[in-house]
């Protein structure tokens, strides 16, 4: 299994497994928007590849100030063989080398298993309330 960036032919696979890991995600959401969105801006998208095979994937954002994980996603049957783990150490490792000090992400607060997970990785919850608004 590798770690790699996204390249074009991952697309059918990483629209799989963003599918099948974010069932309930809301139509803003959708995986083929989400990618061609992402590409608009820049390239950072990375997917775990084993075999050919698209078994995970985390798109990384910088604005310069904070680094954000987002659609971080490990396919059902891979779970638990360290690939999350892997993947977040290399968005993390790339946002480093842009200069980045601080990374963020959410994650569903109902959501104890990955809570725990990411606090294995050295992140913690902080107090603040998140807001969004749709431009539409």
């Amino acid at each position: 299994m590798i770690i790699r960036k996204y390249v074009n032919n991952d697309r059918n696979g990483l629209i799989q497994l963003w599918s099948d890991s974010f069932p309930d995600n809301p139509p803003h959401n959708e995986p083929s928007k989400m990618i061609e969105a992402k590409l608009e801006v820049d390239d950072q998208i990375f997917v775990a590849d084993e075999k050919g095979k698209i078994v995970g994937a985390c798109m990384v954002g910088y604005d310069g100030v904070r680094g954000w994980l987002y659609s971080v996603a490990v396919s059902p049957d891979q779970r638990r063989r360290g690939i999350g783990q892997k993947l977040i150490r290399n968005a993390m490792e790339a946002l480093k080398s842009a200069g980045c000090t601080k990374v963020n992400l959410q994650i569903r607060a109902s959501n104890h298993e990955v809570r725990a997970f990411y606090e294995s990785l050295g992140f913690s919850v902080e107090e603040r309330m998140s807001m969004g608004a749709f431009l539409g």
